[in-house]
């Protein structure tokens, strides 16, 4: 078996490449962005089968809602951050300056919470921008572009538009 396959307890083929997904004591325990040379791979647990068919119908019909049981993870800080990430609804974007406003912090510190968030999809960090147009995706240096044609791909699919404080746009 590939070493890729033995880190992932199910791997779901994406428009995009692949998601990873890591289960640990019967919950998910974390979601990962994959290319494309990835292999898909059945669920080998309960709660990766349940994770695997979930983000299946999420990458089918946006509008779908996520009911996984999560390994609890992050700071207090990152946790209030990925709360209010959660509640920006299908097909908006917020700035990571709009939601710093709205926690009494900073842009950079809202930036590092999304991109430590262990449940992408679930938590669509995918939906928080920069004012001055996509800005980052999953805390990565992204020389080839994947993670970022991942972020374009998904607003894309929920049919995002720019926040009106965006100066450039989010598809640039």
């Amino acid at each position: 078996m590939k070493t890729d396959q033995v880190l992932f307890n199910a791997i779901v083929p994406a428009p995009f490449g692949a998601i990873g997904i890591r289960t640990q004591e019967g919950r998910v325990r974390e979601l990962v962005y994959l290319p494309p040379s990835f292999e898909e791979k059945a669920a080998d647990n309960e709660v990766a089968a349940q994770a695997a068919v979930q983000v299946a119908r999420y990458l089918a019909d946006p509008d779908f809602r996520f009911d996984l049981p999560l390994f609890e993870a992050g700071t207090d800080f990152q946790r209030r951050v990925w709360g209010e990430i959660a509640s920006i609804p299908r097909g908006s974007v917020k700035t990571y300056g709009q939601l710093a406003r709205l926690i009494s912090s900073a842009p950079r510190a809202v930036g590092q919470a999304c991109g430590a968030n262990w449940f992408p999809l679930i938590i669509p960090c995918h939906r928080v921008t920069a004012s001055s147009g996509l800005g980052g995706f999953s805390n990565q240096d992204d020389e080839n572009g994947f993670h970022l044609s991942v972020k374009r791909w998904l607003l894309r699919h929920e049919g995002a538009t720019a926040s009106p404080w965006q100066q450039q746009s989010i598809w640039d």
